[in-house]
Formats: C-alpha cells, structure tokens, sequence
C-alpha cells in the first residue's frame, strides 16, 4: 500500500465507505486502480475497533496472489490495532491453515476451494459470529465456477451479516448479487466517461504484425520501450502456462531477465517471483490471467498483451495493471490480421480507439507487409 494513498479518499471510497458503516449491504463498481480495497478494508476495520474478536470478516476472492495481497493491505493499516489475520489458499499446508483458523483471526481471506475443503475436513473453527463477508472480484466468484464451494460457505455463515461486492467489472453478476444480499443493498457504479471502461491516463496502443514472428516483435517492443524508460516495470500477459514459460525462457535468453507466473508454478515460486517483482529487483513479470486481477504493484508502467484475450473483459483487467491511481501507463497488444475482429471488440467495450505504435529497429523491417 503506498504511502501516499490515504491522503483523499477516491470516489468509490467516498461513496462506499459512509453507507458500510450505516450497516448497508454495498455493490461496487469501479475501473481497475480506483481503490476499492480499501473501500471495504477500512469500514471493517473501523467496525472492528467497536467491538473486536475473532473471527470478525471472512473476504473472499478468486486468486491466490489477490488474496495474500489484500492480506497485505489489511495488515498494513491494521497494525496500530494488533489486527490478526490469515490467509487460507490452496499449494499451503491445510494443518498449518487450520491451526490459524483455530487462534481465531479477525481477518480471514481466502479462496473459495480452500476454505470449502476445510470446512469439509475440520471443526476447529466456526464462520458463524462473522459481522462481514467481503466478495472481492465479485464477477468472477458469482460466474459460475465457484458455484458449488460457495454454497457450501453461506451454509455456514449466519444469516445476520453486511455483505460486500467489489469489482471492475460485474454488471453480468447483479442478479445473483441481488439474490445474495439483503433489502438494505446500497449499488454505487462509477460513471463510465460515456462508455470509456479504461482510465484516461492510459495510452493504448497495438503493433500488427505476422503470427510466426510475435517473439520478435515483442522484443522489439520492449526494446522500443526501454530506450525511453529504462527503469520502469513490464507485465507481459499470454494465453496458457507453456506459452508463458516458453516466452520467460526465450526473454532471458535474449538478455530480458524476468520471472513467470501462472498456474503450474507452486506456491512458493509465485512468492519468490511476485517478490523479486514487486521490489523492482525484476523488471518484467510474464503472466497468464492469473495475474490479470487486482494486482497492486505501483512500478507497472507498460502492460503488454502478447496473445489478446479472446473475451474484452480480460483486456479490461489486464491493462488494469498499470495507470493505476491517477498514474501514466502505457498498454500494448500485438495483434495479428486474425486479430482484428478482436481488436474491433475490444474497443467497442471500452469506448477507445487503439493507436499504432512505432516499433524501431531495422529487423523488423524484414517482416514489413
């Protein structure tokens, strides 16, 4: 959490926050980067310091990276409080888990699977005196993949408790958030800049180019890039496992140091890579959508979509990683001529027009149409 963060509440906050501590269910709905951790960390802190035990909040999300990274945030401005908090993910050992949640933290963050699995195989805690439950990336926890565990953590939970939803992007959720929560909802969505789903300060850019040389136009890219900007962060995105391993392995090669992050590395490679990120000490960070949501990391200042999402709601989210609260950043996707369709989608949903950027250097010229 940066330093500089809580000098002015940002619109979700300022609209979210007061109706949270009236007692109010509350639906939010802002652009990626607009704070909405914070928009239902500090309520419940707040509500906490009224009458503290354990366990108070269970915040549920979809990601194991988000959750340690709310986790993060909760500690950070609850440590004048002696806030007591646990993470419970999956690729951690469920005994250590379970004895956590035995101590009775006041804070438990997790991912639905996980805490299913452990209310499946344990008693020693109980989710029945929490005040909140916090949905966090609210869409895609109600999209239908998650169906099963969280039914399986309402069934614990008491009837009596403010529920939260926040996302970027959860209008195709409402009517199951309606379902959920009770009479007293309050919904605030940001304005949307007449349709613009993407923050002004983001300059959005692509580079055609043929499919069977994307290697070599994204080095080109990068190297574009650096000769401008030679310190800031890069988060480079593709669409499976093998394709971001493959392409860590080609960047470092070409002298690009970078870490990779996606669903096949265990959990204590995704610590190590995330750290070595986030401390500047790795400049780019090459990622399939698991990294695509909620990330916080301030350095982030070129985003690049190696393959494009099919779907413009991912494209939405993995922009989202940079020019974020009121920073300059800059996105770049390689697009191919199948990709044009795509293309066309994408702008369509955020209400922007892509411009093209100017790749340097005379080996591109070689694949020029």
């Amino acid at each position: 959490m940066r330093k500089d963060s809580l000098k002015k509440p940002t619109p979700i906050q300022q609209n979210c926050i007061p109706q949270i501590l009236t007692g109010k269910d509350c639906i939010g709905c802002a652009k990626t980067g607009s704070g909405k951790t914070l928009a239902f960390a500090l309520p419940v802190l707040q509500k906490l310091c009224e009458d503290p035990y354990g366990i108070f909040a269970l915040v549920l999300t979809p990601a194991r990276e988000l959750a340690f990274q709310i986790a993060d945030q909760f500690a950070a401005i609850g440590k004048a409080i002696n806030l007591k908090k646990c993470v419970i993910v999956g690729g951690m050992d469920m005994v250590a888990q379970g004895l956590e949640l035995s101590k009775q933290p006041h804070i438990v963050v997790a991912t639905p699977g996980r805490l299913a699995d452990h209310l499946d195989s344990c008693d020693t805690f109980s989710l029945q005196k929490i005040k909140f439950l916090v949905l966090d990336e609210a869409d895609r926890l109600l999209s239908g993949h998650f169906d099963e565990q969280l039914k399986k953590i309402f069934a614990a939970l008491p009837k009596q408790k403010q529920v939260l939803f926040f996302s970027a992007t959860m209008t195709d959720a409402l009517d199951k958030v309606q379902q959920i929560a009770s009479d007293k909802v309050f919904t605030w969505q940001e304005e949307d800049d007449a349709g613009i789903a993407t923050v002004k300060e983001l300059d959005q850019r692509y580079v055609l180019c043929p499919k069977d040389v994307l290697d070599s136009y994204l080095i080109e890219v990068i190297r574009t890039f650096r000769a401008t900007d030679k310190n800031g962060s890069i988060m480079i995105f593709t669409d499976t496992c093998k394709h971001c391993q493959l392409l860590s392995m080609t960047l470092n090669d070409v002298g690009f140091t970078n870490v990779a992050l996606h669903a096949m590395i265990k959990q204590k490679g995704t610590f190590a890579a995330l750290n070595k990120f986030k401390s500047n000490h790795v400049q780019i960070l090459i990622a399939t959508n698991v990294a695509a949501r909620g990330l916080d990391i301030p350095t982030v200042e070129l985003v690049i979509n190696h393959t494009i999402p099919n779907v413009p709601k991912e494209y939405i989210h993995r922009v989202g990683r940079t020019a974020r609260a009121g920073k300059n950043g800059m996105a770049i996707s390689l697009i191919t001529p199948h990709d044009i369709k795509l293309l066309h989608a994408i702008e369509d949903a955020i209400g922007t027009k892509l411009t093209e950027y100017k790749v340097d250097g005379e080996y591109m010229s070689y694949f020029a149409f």
